[in-house]
């Protein structure tokens, strides 16, 4: 039922055209290896996000958990917003970033963990639904690979500009400690924004538009918020997703780009946990 398909045909995924599954290219889009050496039927049961969704909603819950057994001592509930909030130090060692971490700390590998945690109950419930309801959409308009591609780079960018704003301007913001999605989860916002620029789509762009201000709002309106990670998202969002270009086939380096991204992030929390603070 979910062996590799070695012979006959398939649909190929970024044309819908049939293609046999050895061939080396799409004749009608150009895209390599469409066959996807036989994986495209199993792939097609993940979804159309190839299960990146719940890769990213077990990767946080998992990592929330830990962040409390490590320290259930330090566990914070002084308000709504801090329910069952994992402390400073369980933040920190499983790769919080900021400009405390990345700058006084040397973490710079933390600008990829940081996406993947989160600072209370609240906190990751609110960003994981917006995963679940936008990653989704974003690969149906450029491919699951590239909305991989994206929410690391945007996770990057995000964390980047907060932590960059908190260590040289201070009086302006940014996060000494800062995490969440929410960082990619705008940047998801910012590439569809520039999707529906590049397409004529109103209906994509306006959508898109109208989530991303918000959760500007909103963050501007919340104390503890990090709005600089979501600036720096949104901007990276958009200019990954000109870069990406949603009008041109989905190919083979996109795919290994992702996995690639996947890795990386694997390493950085692994590497938080390993090099002392």
């Amino acid at each position: 039922m979910f062996g590799r398909q070695r012979t006959g045909s398939v649909l190929c995924p970024s044309c819908g055209r049939l293609v046999g599954v050895n061939d080396e290219v799409c004749l009608s889009c150009g895209r390599r290896n469409p066959g996807m050496w036989g994986l495209t039927s199993v792939l097609g049961r993940l979804g159309r996000d190839m299960g990146f969704v719940q890769v990213v909603i077990g990767g946080c819950a998992f990592l929330y958990l830990a962040m409390l057994l490590v320290d259930p001592q330090g566990i914070r509930n002084s308000g709504l917003f801090s329910l069952l909030a994992p402390s400073q130090e369980a933040l920190i060692r499983f790769g919080a970033s900021g400009a405390g971490p990345v700058f006084r700390a040397g973490r710079w590998w933390t600008l990829l963990s940081a996406g993947w945690l989160h600072a209370g109950l609240l906190h990751i419930g609110f960003n994981l639904y917006w995963v679940r309801l936008l990653a989704p959409a974003t690969a149906e308009l450029y491919g699951a690979s590239r909305m991989v591609i994206l929410y690391t780079v945007t996770s990057v960018t995000g964390f980047l500009a907060s932590s960059l704003v908190g260590a040289f301007v201070p009086g302006l913001g940014g996060g000494w400690i800062t995490v969440g999605a929410s960082a990619p989860i705008l940047g998801l916002l910012g590439a569809m924004v520039y999707y529906g620029r590049r397409t004529g789509s109103r209906q994509v762009g306006g959508q898109a538009w109208s989530y991303a201000l918000f959760m500007i709002v909103f963050g501007f309106l919340m104390r503890g918020v990090d709005n600089w990670a979501h600036l720096g998202g949104f901007a990276g969002g958009y200019l990954a997703g000109r870069l990406l270009d949603p009008l041109l086939p989905e190919r083979g380096n996109h795919q290994l780009a992702a996995v690639v991204c996947l890795a990386l992030t694997a390493l950085a929390v692994v590497a938080s946990l390993v090099v002392p603070v």
